[in-house]
């Protein structure tokens, strides 16, 4: 029996509570047995629509299972996948996990050189790779010593020739499995996932999640305070599953109960929309130039109706003249949403509350840009360059800094700590949080354009210039200037038969911003670069046009 003394921990007095470990492996066991015919319907890379239940799911799970324990996969180790959002990606989300290995989902979209870093950095023992990607693995083979094997995600029937060395089919290692799997317990803090930075600069860096972070992490997304979810959300992650965890979608999902529309290597326009049409989604997952590339088709085909409630937006700053768009063409909720690998990733979010619908629309547009609110679990503080804390009144500015139970802690195999000060994680981040909790994101620290001693934020002037009738995206970059150390340029890309010039365009910022913010100079280009994430890539919009103002004449 237990005693008050026995029940003592460091002088407080210990609880009665089962201590039952959160294993990501429970989120799936759970959705087939709340939820057993609701459906996974994804796009697959042989051109069909596959569909299936969770039960089905689960019951393909049960035999990876036996698949890792055949390859003699153990507990710790990495298993890398380079595979689009698939069924065959979320068996393997569960399956690997679930035996006490680690799913390392690799970017396929980064520099192979950097993923040949990362799986060697991760010591990967397989890979689970796409038909698409083959060819990516088989240049860099020679130079992936601990990998073992490579089990290409398909059938027998359209397995791939190649010259990488055994390899093994996915569905013929599945067909000779039994369906029941008894799932090992283990410690919530066991590494469950690993997924690299992008690393724009630099080497990526790993951030290793734990099975109870990711399980809390599923919990707070379905909560109204983040994405809102139930058995009635029908989900579209346009949000890649080899990063940052598809935004938690696989492990929301079927704690909800909700319908998953998984839209494979599907990124266009055109594939969006069919699937979207089809599967009568509400609820969409992406970056701003995702929703801009779905709106530009809906556009050119004059369609206005969609089945879509929110789309649900983070990953870049969310600029007004799409908030507009979406709610005034299509009513259609923009909803931010504020995160980084780091942290799992949700964070923040602005739900479509009553009281927020009811402000007038252009008030409401103004927070749609923000980030929205800390979900609980998630500690925001901005901090100065003398490293003090700045009160919360909407106008103090200084570096984001966040920590919780599903936030990083340090780096994988990385002893640095510098981007963790005091037990903090610092974001990169510039923003300004008000009285109300809003958080706004004022620049990323290395975008910041620094003009005669002074900051020109140059996602506010992003922000209005996506306002404007003939712009269809835009960046702004900090270039050389003789005088001012840098000076803002302009970068546009136009709307399809529209026009407009550089006087336009500078017309139409004049008296919105500080007269000395306007760009010195506006360039029309036809795209700008995007990561693979989707993000644009500011890094080589600086190094490409660093010299532009002199090189125009332009700087005085």
């Amino acid at each position: 029996m237990q005693t008050a003394a026995d029940s003592k921990l460091s002088g407080t007095l210990r609880g009665n509570m089962m201590e039952s470990q959160l294993l990501v492996i429970d989120l799936l066991d759970f959705g087939r047995k709340t939820f057993p015919q609701q459906e996974i319907v994804s796009r697959r890379l042989e051109g069909d629509i596959h569909r299936y239940t969770y039960a089905d799911c689960w019951r393909r799970t049960n035999q990876l299972g036996y698949v890792l324990n055949a390859l003699g996969i153990q507990a710790g180790d990495c298993v890398a996948t380079l595979a689009w959002n698939t069924y065959r990606h979320m068996e393997l989300y569960y399956a690997v996990s679930g035996v006490g290995a680690v799913l390392h989902t690799v970017n396929p979209r980064l520099f192979s050189e950097q993923v040949e870093y990362i799986i060697n950095h991760a010591e990967d023992r397989y890979v689970f790779v796409d038909l698409g990607f083959v060819e990516l693995l088989e240049e860099i083979q020679e130079r992936l010593p601990t990998v073992r094997g490579y089990i290409v995600l398909t059938d027998e029937a359209n397995m791939p020739n190649t010259s990488l060395p055994n390899v093994l089919c996915y569905e013929t290692l599945l067909d000779a499995q039994k369906e029941q799997y008894a799932w090992p317990r283990f410690d919530e803090n066991s590494a469950a996932s690993l997924c690299y930075t992008s690393g724009t600069t630099g080497n990526p860096k790993g951030v290793l999640y734990s099975h109870r972070a990711l399980v809390l992490h599923a919990q707070a997304t379905v909560s109204r305070a983040l994405l809102d979810m139930d058995s009635d959300t029908v989900l579209l992650p346009m949000v890649a599953m080899y990063h940052a965890s598809a935004w938690g979608a696989p492990y929301a999902a079927p704690l909800a109960g909700s319908k998953l529309v998984l839209p494979g290597k599907g990124m266009d326009g055109a594939s969006m929309w069919e699937l979207i049409e089809s599967e009568r989604v509400t609820v969409g997952l992406g970056v701003p130039t995702i929703w801009l590339t779905l709106h530009n088709y809906l556009a050119e085909q004059n369609i206005t109706e969609t089945p879509l409630e929110r789309v649900c937006v983070g990953g870049a700053a969310s600029p007004i003249g799409m908030v507009r768009a979406f709610a005034e063409r299509y009513q259609v909720y923009w909803q931010p949403i504020w995160g980084m690998t780091e942290t799992a990733p949700l964070a923040t979010s602005l739900p479509p509350t009553a009281a927020l619908m009811a402000l007038p629309a252009e008030e409401r547009y103004a927070l749609q840009t923000t980030a929205g609110r800390a979900a609980f679990g998630v500690e925001m503080e901005i901090f100065d360059a003398d490293d003090q804390p700045v009160a919360h009144d909407g106008s103090s500015s200084g570096e984001l800094r966040v920590r919780g139970p599903w936030i990083c802690r340090q780096y994988y195999k990385n002893d640095d700590l510098s981007s963790f000060p005091n037990g903090w994680l610092a974001t990169g981040d510039i923003a300004v949080i008000d009285e109300q909790g809003y958080m706004r994101v004022v620049d990323r620290k290395k975008d910041v354009i620094k003009s005669g001693g002074e900051w020109i934020s140059s996602l506010e002037i992003e922000n209005i210039v996506s306002l404007h009738e003939a712009v269809n995206e835009c960046a702004v970059v900090g270039v050389k200037h003789p005088k001012w150390d840098e000076r803002p340029l302009l970068l546009v890309v136009l709307n399809k038969n529209m026009q407009a010039d550089a006087d336009d365009i500078l017309a139409y910022l004049n008296g919105k911003i500080a007269k000395w913010w306007l760009p010195d100079a506006v360039e029309f280009v036809t795209e700008l670069p995007k990561t693979g994430t989707g993000k644009v890539r500011k890094n080589e919009l600086r190094y490409a046009y660093f010299h532009y103002l002199t090189k125009q004449g332009t700087a005085s």
